[in-house]
């Protein structure tokens, strides 16, 4: 597949009287090709934002190489703007004009059918609340205005940032639809989103990046196969007695309420077998598989508190001047 967007030694800082220099980017390297649907993630602050805003030129970058469909950007992008559709941030809308009126005015300054819109508001479910005024609009109706805005110029690259905010869990599943059928129609999607389950069920290639650095980079499967601990969650009539049986064994056994979870297991059989032999039966042998979830709260340094729902914008950093390691598995080595 051929590269739609590449991002090579990426850096960027900001000054500020306050803050001093701040450091957003640093050295960030992303590789999207065409027909991937491919996630960005990171916590708040981790330079995700900054990334899409250097690469469409809306902000200069200190260092750094960046193509998009292959044109050097920002120098060449006004050579394939029109077959870019972006959402950056929080969209700004006349609250006065209504859905279409606002979509008409875009595609008139972009040089596009008018006819164009009624499709774009199909596409987004908002066919009929097109002649409302955008100011009556919930926060999830103006996501879906904003992703319509980006479709306008039918992209060949579609960049979303966190389109799914706002959207209640219907809204979340049509937008996923949409995203699907944008790749099968050849679109290629980059989706920046704090919805890491979504990004699951709909991202095929997945990029992290935390404190302005990747840390992890390739498909999703084998992403979470590199966190895969082998475990097992068991459970048994007699647990204290299991417990002793499989550690005898040589495996990792450890109590969890009414199961345990055993590690290190190459061979389910091992554990029913074990079990089996000393008249213990298995009532639930189930392969504990690692989420998106846990994998980024592990890779930017996010801890879980028992007390206090995961959120991926409340992450613990390491210190500055340690450096984080990075998963690549595009590449044929491990970068460190």
């Amino acid at each position: 597949m051929s590269a739609v967007i590449e991002i090579e030694g990426l850096r960027k800082a900001f000054h500020s009287l306050r803050r001093g220099r701040r450091v957003a980017v640093d050295g960030f390297d992303l590789l999207v090709e065409s027909g991937q649907i491919h996630g960005f993630l990171g916590p708040n602050g981790s330079g995700k934002t900054t990334t899409l805003r250097a690469l469409l030129g809306l902000v200069r970058a200190d260092a750094g190489r960046m193509t998009v469909l292959g044109r050097t950007s920002p120098e060449q992008l006004p050579q394939v703007a029109g077959r870019v559709g972006a959402i950056v941030e929080s969209p700004q809308f006349f609250g006065n004009f209504t859905g279409h009126r606002t979509l008409r005015l875009l595609a008139r300054a972009g040089g596009v059918p008018v006819a164009r819109v009624d499709a774009v508001l199909e596409q987004v479910g908002l066919r009929d609340r097109g002649d409302e005024r955008v100011k009556g609009y919930s926060l999830g109706m103006k996501q879906r205005l904003a992703v319509a805005s980006a479709l306008l110029k039918d992209p060949e690259l579609l960049i979303l940032d966190e389109p799914a905010n706002g959207l209640d869990p219907a809204g979340i599943r049509e937008m996923r639809d949409l995203m699907r059928s944008l790749a099968e129609a050849g679109v290629t999607v980059l989706v920046s989103s704090h919805i890491l389950a979504e990004i699951q069920l709909i991202c095929d290639h997945v990029t992290i990046i935390s404190r302005g650095r990747r840390v992890a980079a390739g498909r999703v499967d084998e992403v979470l196969a590199g966190f895969d601990r082998h475990e097992l969650l068991v459970r048994v009539d007699e647990p204290a007695r299991a417990a002793e049986l499989l550690t005898a064994a040589g495996l990792t056994v450890t109590g969890d309420g009414d199961h345990l979870v055993v590690g290190d297991v190459d061979d389910a059989a091992t554990v029913s077998r074990t079990l089996g032999e000393a008249g213990l039966w298995v009532r639930e042998l189930t392969p504990l598989r690692p989420d998106l979830e846990s994998a980024f709260l592990e890779l930017t340094g996010a801890p879980a508190h028992p007390a206090v729902p995961r959120q991926v914008d409340e992450t613990v950093l390491p210190d500055q001047r340690d450096r984080e390691p990075v998963i690549d598995l595009d590449a044929k080595g491990v970068d460190a």
